[in-house]
């Protein structure tokens, strides 16, 4: 059998692993903590939801990091503080956090976690490790899918320049 042959939960992790693991996991931790913030201040009832499955996700994905680094021996990311429960109504309108803009952070949030889960699972040599940010990729594509469907129903996205005119072709 080869180089870290076998069941691939007993082969050590590599360094990379290691900080992949630790960093998502704190920020799976900070999205559990600002997604609850920004659901007190969401109005929308679908935004809600959608923060919810992010919650979600985000706690799942920190609890299953965390998992796998206390199994190799290596402390995990601090959790941060439980955020008071707010109420929409009782945030001052210059400080409450639109829909819009509550939209538009997680739907760049996600799009970079996806970016990030690719770069991890490609630099994995742990098939397990791969997997699991081949699955947290899946489940943030179909988040980011909904989000984008979200946006576009409330028409809260804001579109780069679209490019409607397109050259006439010329026959040769």
């Amino acid at each position: 059998m080869g180089i870290l042959g076998g069941n691939p939960k007993d082969q050590p992790l590599h360094y990379g692993e290691v900080f992949d693991l630790w960093s998502f996991s704190m920020k799976a931790k900070g999205c559990i903590s600002i997604y609850r913030a920004y659901s007190y201040h969401a109005g929308d009832k679908e935004l809600k939801n959608i923060l919810g499955d992010l919650i979600n996700q985000a706690e799942l994905e920190s609890e299953e990091c965390d998992q796998i680094l206390i199994h190799n021996g290596i402390p995990s990311s601090p959790t941060l503080p439980a955020r008071p429960e707010a109420k929409l109504e009782d945030i001052p309108v210059g400080a409450r956090i639109t829909d819009i803009e509550i939209a538009s952070l997680v739907a760049a949030d996600t799009a970079a976690s996806m970016a990030a889960c690719s770069m991890i699972m490609g630099k994995a040599i742990r098939e397990d490790i791969g997997a699991l940010f081949g699955k947290y990729h899946a489940t943030k594509a179909a988040l980011g899918l909904k989000i984008l469907q979200l946006n576009k129903e409330k028409g809260w996205l804001v579109p780069p320049p679209l490019h409607i005119k397109r050259p006439e072709l010329v026959e040769a």
